[in-house]
């Protein structure tokens, strides 16, 4: 549904737009990135599910924490809840749920290993036993080995499995798909401010970097997705040039999650609109990110955008036909 007619090649000689044809001259890193950006993107197959990854897919956000930035507390200690919320996602058209039981929200407290366990493994397997397909996400080894054995088929980790020296083993072993997000500090909670001479082209080799790693611990390529981690340490000047530059990260070869529903940067933008207060936001980003060729979006207004990306369809659909 998307193409691309020319690449923007970023040098020591500035910027300049060049056919495709035109960047064989530019030697064997642009013939890389080419080879990456052209090939088709592996489906994932877990369990009785599979996702293709030939249409943005929508991932429903489902929390069950007392202080996540935005449905914290809702869902807490209320595994019956919990799956409730995630069934009704799923039926107004998410691909997967994604479930947390620990916040990640700046100045967060940290949970206990147990008790995120504890959490999360009542509704995974209410959930997996419906036959949803369910990520877990979590930092910690502990929680991604629970979840998998309760039914969960995607790990999704915040800090690209380096906050625990045990998470890399875990998923390796599990042969199941990961999403490896940016953070400047993924050891300390992902939130620690740098400054970015350039933010798209840093963020691009940090995640490549990562995706290399690993792969040589024995992760296959066409089992990684990666996300840019909007509102990770990141400026709001960051993130506008982050989703501006979305369309550079299939460069890594790899599926592309966009996590940016309502988020700071929306706020910033709106006024100062409260976190219920941004759904505008959210589904313009959304929007934003399919037209960038984004295969995953993160959301937790599940109902308003696949409605909106059923829209976009028509268009781009038509734009074909035409």
């Amino acid at each position: 549904m998307q193409w691309f007619a020319a690449y923007e090649v970023v040098d020591g000689t500035g910027r300049r737009t060049l056919g495709i044809a035109d960047t064989v001259a530019l030697g064997d890193r642009a013939a890389l990135l080419h080879a990456r950006i052209t090939a088709p993107r592996a489906p994932w197959t877990c369990g009785a599910r599979t996702l293709r990854f030939d249409q943005p897919l929508v991932a429903g956000i489902l929390n069950v924490t007392p202080d996540s930035f935005s449905d914290g507390g809702r869902h807490v200690d209320d595994p019956a809840g919990a799956t409730a919320a995630g069934v009704g996602m799923l039926a107004a058209g998410a691909a997967l749920v994604d479930l947390g039981g620990e916040s990640t929200r700046p100045g967060a407290a940290a949970v206990w290993e147990g008790d995120e366990i504890a959490r999360i493994v009542p509704a995974i397997e209410r959930l997996a036993a419906g036959g949803a397909l369910v990520s877990i996400d979590t930092r910690k080894a502990g929680v991604m080995a629970a979840a998998l054995a309760a039914g969960a088929g995607i790990v999704n980790d915040v800090s690209a499995l380096l906050w625990d020296d045990r998470a890399l083993d875990v998923v390796a072993q599990a042969g199941c798909p990961v999403v490896l997000m940016h953070s400047p500090d993924p050891k300390g909670g992902g939130h620690g401010r740098v400054a970015y001479a350039d933010v798209v082209g840093e963020v691009f080799d940090w995640l490549e970097a990562r995706i290399d790693a690993v792969v040589a611990a024995g992760i296959g390529r066409a089992r990684i997705m990666v996300d840019p981690g909007i509102g990770f340490g990141k400026s709001l000047a960051d993130n506008l040039a982050l989703v501006n530059g979305l369309a550079a990260f299939h460069g890594l070869g790899c599926p592309i999650m966009l996590g940016a529903s309502r988020k700071r940067m929306i706020g910033a933008l709106a006024g100062e609109a409260a976190v219920d207060a941004r759904l505008g936001g959210s589904i313009a980003l959304a929007l934003k990110g399919a037209e960038a060729g984004v295969q995953m979006l993160r959301v937790h207004d599940v109902a308003e955008t696949v409605q909106a990306l059923k829209v976009w369809r028509g268009w781009r659909d038509r734009a074909l036909a035409g």
